[in-house]
């Protein structure tokens, strides 16, 4: 990654100011992330292993955090574990280029997105400032609307499903407000990385990982769901009884 760089500045006052964790134990890879995140207009803290990640989230209280999976001490998918016990912060992952198992490791644990080494500076900037973005309450209002037992407050970005409200990270909480959007209609796993995240190419392993935890949110039983089903060789759908107005 070059160290001389042209500054990506933020696509608009929305997300200037918001505050990063930047967790990576090679200070060559942190400094570099953390010069072109603050040259986008970021505040940016800076941990160097898992403990010091732990106690950083808890003392900022970032907006987002970069987060490598192999860190010194507590490995990085844990640390993503014990932050999604207590919030919802977005997670970027950072895998060693080519290893799949550790993608899925970091999604399962609770990531919203992964970068692999050795990455461009440049596209993680624009990653932290998509998942900002989506994460910021949207300028135009949605009205809140109901679903069966489920209510979808988008500008808040709150969903509840019989009145309790779900813990769902940045990417669950876009999946399932699409689907809910637009129940019974089967999307591919294709279909939902363009509609829901932009993606015009991915791995698909990120949409079957997020489909897995949205299961386990909303389905009294996720082995055998009831709500959001798998069409075999076509893709997923959600289906709910009973569709309510707003």
């Amino acid at each position: 990654m070059p160290r001389n760089h042209v500054p990506v500045r933020p696509p608009g006052d929305d997300l200037r100011d918001r505050r990063v964790l930047v967790v990576e134990d090679d200070p060559t890879v942190r400094e570099v992330a953390c010069d072109y995140l603050r040259s986008a207009g970021l505040i940016v803290d800076e941990a160097v292993d898992g403990i010091s990640a732990l106690k950083a989230a808890e003392r900022t209280r970032p907006d987002l955090i970069v987060l490598d999976r192999m860190l010194p001490g507590i490995s990085g998918a844990e640390v993503c574990r014990r932050i999604r016990h207590g919030a919802s912060t977005p997670i970027i992952m950072l895998t060693a280029l080519g290893s799949a198992e550790e993608r899925i490791e970091g999604l399962e644990a609770g990531a919203d997105d992964y970068l692999t080494k050795p990455f461009s500076p440049r596209e993680l900037v624009l990653r932290v400032q998509s998942i900002l973005r989506r994460s910021v309450t949207d300028i135009t209002p949605e009205a809140p609307f109901v679903l069966g037992g489920f209510r979808v407050d988008a500008s808040n970005r709150r969903i509840y499903k019989d009145g309790r409200l779900l813990a769902l990270s940045v990417r669950e909480f876009d999946l399932l407000a699409f689907l809910l959007k637009h129940p019974d209609q089967v999307f591919s796993r294709t279909q939902l990385l363009k509609e829901v995240w932009r993606w015009n190419f991915g791995d698909l392993s990120t949409v079957t990982v997020h489909v897995r935890r949205v299961r386990e949110k909303i389905e009294d039983d996720p082995t055998e769901p009831r709500f959001l089903t798998t069409e075999w060789g076509v893709g997923y759908r959600l289906s709910v009884e009973g569709n309510d107005e707003p």
